[in-house]
């Protein structure tokens, strides 16, 4: 599948594939409570310049990357378009209850400095959970994530689940295409050439009948070799993968608990303390 859908089953060489699992795993669950807490784009814009540098220095496949790029900045476009069409003076709620115009094109559509800062602000944040998302999954093996997740007290059976579900994305993409050339041999056509968009996506939904009964057999085979090697009977696990931790992990859990215990500060606060705005906006 030349690594299309972004998983790694062999970790690699760069600084964030050498920290451990437990560290990726607690790290990623700080972020995202970091970027969920706040709109504040004097918190968001800083994780949004480590999100490039982190993603940048994993080298990763950038022509595989850029199509996720652009189907995600397409969907939080049509987004943020949407919340404007639904609420023009969105931006008056979270910004103090100022109304600049910017332009007016009816009485019902118009664009305000505070509904324009409010959706620029939106968008970089989904962007940066983007980013942040698939510096994780590209830093991290299926055998990692389950070490990980099994750090933070989860149940290792449901860690294995974890594990085994995204190593075996690949292998059902893999017998798609499969699949999909046996069909073309037989004389059926999916050629976007030859073939209209119709007929392809009703000859593609008839793949999945072989598919889902290949993944079956495929899951019965696993669970059946699971139970003969007593998978189960033991109330803890190790992880052959999880290594012991380096000086960068050591560096990294001064950094996500200190970040924990400001987000706790910022939610505590902001939650029972009087504010005078729902998001930081400069030009109040």
């Amino acid at each position: 599948m030349e690594n299309k859908l972004l998983i790694n089953l062999i970790p690699g060489d760069t600084f964030l594939h050498r920290l451990t699992g437990k560290t990726k795993v607690r790290t990623f669950i700080v972020l995202l409570i970091y970027l969920i807490m706040s709109f504040d784009l004097r918190l968001i814009l800083p994780l949004f310049i480590l999100g490039i540098i982190g993603l940048k220095s994993l080298k990763p496949a950038w022509k595989t990357l850029k199509y996720f790029f652009i189907i995600i900045v397409a969907v939080n476009l049509l987004n943020i378009v949407l919340f404007w069409l639904a609420d023009p003076d969105i931006g008056a709620y979270w910004c103090g209850g100022g109304n600049t115009v910017l332009f007016k094109l009816t009485d019902r559509f118009y664009l305000t400095a505070e509904t324009f800062w409010y959706l620029m602000v939106r968008f970089i944040k989904m962007i940066t959970s983007f980013m942040v998302s698939v510096v994780f999954i590209l830093s991290i093996t299926p055998s990692e994530l389950a070490a990980g997740l099994y750090s933070i007290k989860v149940p290792y059976k449901i860690c294995t689940i974890f594990s085994l579900a995204f190593r075996y994305i690949p292998d059902i993409g893999r017998d798609f295409q499969n699949i999909k050339v046996s069909l073309q041999t037989r004389g059926v056509e999916l050629d976007p050439k030859k073939a209209s968009l119709k007929d392809r996506l009703k000859q593609n939904v008839l793949i999945l009948i072989p598919l889902i009964i290949s993944s079956f057999d495929r899951v019965a085979n696993i669970s059946n070799a699971m139970d003969l090697r007593g998978y189960g009977r033991g109330k803890t696990r190790t992880y052959y993968s999880e290594h012991e931790e380096l000086k960068a992990d050591k560096a990294f859990k001064v950094i996500y608990v200190a970040l924990l215990l400001f987000c706790a500060y910022w939610i505590i606060t902001h939650n029972t303390m009087p504010q005078d705005f729902r998001m930081w906006y400069p030009f109040a």
